[in-house]
């Protein structure tokens, strides 16, 4: 199956790097922690009693929903810099935009890209998101709509997009 433009994460190497030694971490040593956290609980003799036991067994289990969900993650990625090109929006960009009937004071500013990069400050949404995926191929002075969570639809004026730098 083919991936399109909205299934693509894009991180920075920086980012790349920074979730491929977390995912490391949770892999090895914390996994290890766990595992041994559960065979000392086990020791202890009766397991139907003992909640050390289960808090440990509950814990594994999310660790490794969270190894999954970030090893998915990461294979889906595309890691470089956004490409100036001709001003179409794409994931790695930084968009600014208003809602339409908004004066441009109220212009807000967001990174389209997963929402696992910490870009100080700088609000991150998803391709996936309602907005993100709404926004994907406009270029400034387009307006754009979508269905919000709520149900209503909504109109924003694309501003500005430029590649994220950082």
């Amino acid at each position: 199956m083919a991936m399109t433009e909205q299934d693509t994460i894009w991180l920075t190497q920086e980012a790349y790097d920074k979730l491929a030694a977390e995912l490391e971490d949770m892999k090895g040593p914390l996994r290890q922690e766990i595992v041994d956290r559960i065979s000392a609980a086990r020791d202890e003799g009766d397991l139907k009693e003992n909640s050390g036991y289960h808090a440990a067994r509950e814990e594994l289990g999310k660790l490794e929903g969270k190894v999954r969900q970030m090893t998915a993650m990461l294979e889906k990625a595309e890691v470089g810099v956004a490409e100036a090109g001709d001003g179409t929006i794409g994931p790695g960009m930084v968009v600014t935009y208003k809602f339409v009937g908004d004066d441009d004071d109220e212009a807000e500013k967001f990174l389209l890209g997963a929402r696992e990069i910490d870009p100080d400050g700088l609000a991150v949404i998803s391709p996936q998101a309602p907005l993100g995926g709404a926004v994907i191929g406009a270029k400034a002075g387009d307006t754009v709509s979508y269905v919000a969570p709520n149900g209503k639809t909504l109109e924003v004026v694309v501003l500005d997009a430029t590649p994220f730098v950082g």
